[in-house]
């Protein structure tokens, strides 16, 4: 048996998520989630008979979900040969330029400490407090102490679920889903103009712009307007 894989299925099964944000995950910006983690601590049995609480908080934000196709994904860096195989296989049922959304998301951890309190009676306070702060994009979930990062990554299954069917409806109103004789989504070449205005402001380095050109094949469409700009940038 693989032991890795069991604990992993353990804790995703055993997570639970406490209080849901108030919101879904924004279609055309950056979605900042506070999360509130509790988990039991990793030994078994109180501390002189006496119950503690990990308590956990950060960040989870959700970068503005991207149109991406099929053909897209598999030639992103860093994804197994297994991944690969998977993304031909979505290309041959659905086509290749077929769009759907790619969601990124950032962990920003910020505090990490063991209450003297019941995990039940730390739950209650943290809904208190959220209620008394009114704080729309706050969650509180229920880990696993030695695997609370499988956990998260269950929320974020979670919440993106909820959140996939808005964003595909407000992206489809937009008109963003649509792609153009190349096969490309109109979503992907507004990103591509945004990223040569940030290329001319120096916020991102020519590499951003460069991979985003590569995974979409369009590098050489638009080699002659890169090089001017990094001529421009320097």
């Amino acid at each position: 048996m693989d032991t890795n894989n069991d604990r992993i299925a353990f804790a995703a099964v055993n997570t639970r998520i406490f209080r849901f944000p108030e919101q879904k995950l924004a279609t055309f910006g950056e979605t900042k989630i506070r999360y509130y983690m509790v988990t039991r601590p990793f030994y078994e049995e109180p501390v002189n008979n006496n119950p503690e609480t990990v308590l956990r908080q950060g960040f989870v934000i959700a970068e503005k979900p991207r149109i991406v196709t099929p053909y897209y994904m598999s030639r992103i860096d860093g994804f197994s040969p297994e991944a690969r195989n998977y993304f031909d296989r979505i290309s041959k049922l659905y086509g290749a330029n077929s769009p759907g959304i790619y969601y990124n998301y950032r962990n920003q951890s910020e505090d990490l400490s063991i209450i003297p309190d019941t995990l039940e009676s730390v739950v209650d306070k943290l809904n208190e407090d959220i209620d008394d702060r009114k704080e729309a994009l706050s969650a509180i979930i229920l880990g696993i102490d030695d695997l609370w990062d499988i956990s998260l990554l269950k929320f974020i299954f979670e919440i993106t679920i909820d959140s996939v069917d808005n964003n595909l409806r407000q992206l489809k109103s937009a008109g963003l889903l649509k792609t153009d004789s190349s096969g490309i989504p109109c979503e992907a070449r507004l990103r591509i103009e945004e990223l040569f205005e940030k290329l001319a402001l120096t916020e991102i380095s020519p590499h951003v712009l460069k991979k985003e050109l590569e995974y979409w094949g369009l590098f050489e469409l638009y080699q002659d307007r890169f090089f001017q700009a990094l001529r421009t940038s320097v």
